[in-house]
């Protein structure tokens, strides 16, 4: 039997994916791979706070999330140029959580564990709040499931159909905050954007409906999660980084299904 840090660790992984895979779906069909990591890097600046505050960590870079891609979306609704602002908020933050972790002297936590993920320390309290907040996520897509579907094939359709294409946005935006604030500790900010965006791309290759994509995703994210924890034992890798291969190598391998179908 596997030890109970190697539980945990599968467990937390597999509870992020109930949400990053559907939401993943919606990421790529929107486009919005870029604003996950926008959000992503921007929860460093989270972390910074919530050590200064004493808040949970979760609490801390959920808020920092949330305000960075309702920023995100503000400035990109006015008519600038997408790219440049998630690569000028999206650095800008990264930059600025750093700069204010270097001004807390009592901190002694390691940076590189919410840069790169240490999914393997977990504890049952981490494994309870990811999969709290996943829940949270996988409600939410699963309430709006159709109205942000309609709104993603057309904001016209979106409006004849009485949805509104922004409160769609704001859902989706909300969404991608409380997924980034649970998926720190498992893949680290650097890498959180990959696992949103990574397992539903292999999806698309297997799905033939929307709904089919995002149960792919999960399934594949999950097998991502256990190959690179095991990947990671085996062979004394980072365990955040070593999912995200495995994860990329299952891409790799479901590409010829796509030019087949």
């Amino acid at each position: 039997m596997p030890d109970d840090f190697i539980l945990r660790a599968a467990l937390a992984g597999v509870g992020l994916m109930l949400a990053a895979g559907p939401l993943g779906a919606f990421v790529i069909w929107r486009r919005m791979a870029y604003t996950g990591d926008a959000t992503a890097h921007a929860a460093i600046l989270g972390v910074a706070l919530a050590l200064a505050t004493e808040m949970p960590i979760a609490l801390g870079t959920a808020i920092v999330a949330l305000a960075m891609a309702l920023a995100v979306s503000a400035l990109t609704g006015r008519g600038r140029a997408a790219d440049t602002v998630l690569g000028v908020l999206a650095h800008s933050a990264l930059a600025l959580g750093l700069v204010a972790v270097s001004f807390l002297p009592s901190v002694r936590s390691d940076l590189s564990v919410w840069l790169f993920g240490d999914v393997l320390t977990v504890n049952a309290r981490d494994v309870a709040t990811i999969w709290a907040g996943s829940g949270a996520v996988l409600g939410l897509l699963a309430w709006r499931w159709g109205a942000l579907l309609t709104a993603t094939l057309s904001d016209e359709l979106s409006q004849a159909a009485g949805f509104s294409p922004r409160r769609q946005q704001l859902v989706l935006t909300v969404a991608v905050a409380l997924t980034v604030a649970v998926a720190l500790k498992i893949v680290g900010a650097l890498m959180t954007g990959a696992m949103l965006v990574i397992p539903a791309a292999a999806a698309r290759s297997l799905a033939r409906s929307p709904e089919a994509m995002a149960l792919w995703a999960v399934l594949i994210g999950s097998l991502s999660v256990v190959g690179g924890l095991i990947a990671s034992l085996r062979l004394d890798t980072p365990a955040g980084p070593s999912i995200v291969v495995v994860a990329a190598t299952i891409f790799a391998l479901t590409l010829p299904l796509a030019r087949y179908r």
